[in-house]
């Protein structure tokens, strides 16, 4: 049976450190409010100069590299992202130019954090059906340049950042073994970022992420769990079956409710939140590849991605490594 593989992965972070003691200076708001909220410490933010489709682009060079892969043999190009350069055209379609990849189709997936879920998912069916058997699947954001830095509620959540997986097609039982996908919409109110858009595209009104934190956080203790148990079940298996479980990285809170939820020693799970905040479609391949460079990811291991976030969506996928 052909499955989608990942075969390397990459990331491209932000040189800029913004932390807790930071934004003590911005907001009223405190290092200890913070991490006990969130389990923030840190993030990174780009500069003005910097879109989200030069983290794309480095993060997919980084992965395409790392597996001296050529970029004219990429067959299609997925960027997962909610913070787009423009409209049109795509970030996908920059960062095929950008890589020199000639000979991929290439386009933008949005579901916000759960983005990177979305596309392993989509890149994943489209290998198996036989269409394509190299694709690289990127997760860009740069929230940050969205943000309304007088509002704590937001401000001290995001970061920016992007990372990347080239899926190849393999058969020798590796890969991509289910993944599960879920939107609730009724809830999309509860996270948005208004303005730019054909609703208001003179930005009339606010152009900052508005979120009601409690709300999310009810949707997500239920989401993230609910996903991974799904996803498992799907393929086969069983939450006890999982080596390594990288969950979306948006509050500490969330992540130990669901590894409660689901039985799971906090060790199974890799958390970096405390030092990128939630990078949105980023957070996952970046853990990922830091996961994956620790050697904590060994060959024939089950690794479960797992993510929830505006929409509101959620998923997870399950991967034989």
């Amino acid at each position: 049976m052909i499955r989608a593989a990942i075969t390397a992965v990459g990331s491209g972070i932000p040189k800029k450190v913004l932390t807790n003691y930071d934004l003590e200076k911005m907001v009223d708001t405190s290092n200890e409010w913070i991490m006990e909220r969130t389990g923030i410490r840190e993030r990174r933010v780009t500069d003005e100069k910097t879109a989200t489709s030069d983290l794309a682009y480095e993060a997919g060079k980084k992965a395409i590299d790392n597996a001296n892969f050529p970029a004219d043999k990429l067959e299609l190009i997925i960027v997962t992202t909610s913070s787009p350069d423009m409209l049109f055209p795509s970030t996908a379609c920059i960062v095929q130019d950008k890589l020199g990849a000639i000979n991929s189709a290439a386009f933008d997936l949005s579901a916000a954090c759960t983005g990177f879920n979305y596309g392993l998912a989509v890149a994943s069916s489209l290998i198996e059906s036989g269409m394509y058997k190299n694709v690289l699947v990127i997760g860009a954001d740069t929230l940050t340049k969205y943000l309304d830095w007088k509002d704590r509620n937001t401000c001290i959540l995001f970061g920016d950042g992007a990372g990347a997986v080239l899926l190849q097609a393999k058969s020798d039982g590796t890969g991509i073994l289910s993944s599960y996908l879920m939107a609730q919409g009724s809830g999309g109110k509860y996270l948005i970022m208004p303005g730019g858009g054909s609703r208001d595209p003179e930005i009339k009104k606010s152009r900052f992420i508005w979120m009601d934190g409690k709300e999310v956080f009810k949707f997500a203790i239920k989401a993230l769990p609910e996903s991974v148990e799904k996803a498992v079940a799907k393929a086969g298996l069983k939450a006890s079956d999982i080596n390594l479980m990288i969950p979306h990285q948006a509050n500490l809170r969330i992540i130990d409710s669901a590894l409660k939820r689901l039985g799971l020693p906090k060790e199974k799970a890799y958390v970096n939140l405390d030092r990128y905040g939630n990078t949105s479609a980023a957070s996952i391949p970046i853990a990922l590849n830091e996961a994956f460079n620790k050697k904590m990811i060994k060959k024939g291991d089950i690794v479960v991605l797992a993510g929830f976030g505006a929409g509101l969506t959620y998923g997870a996928n399950v991967i034989k490594w």
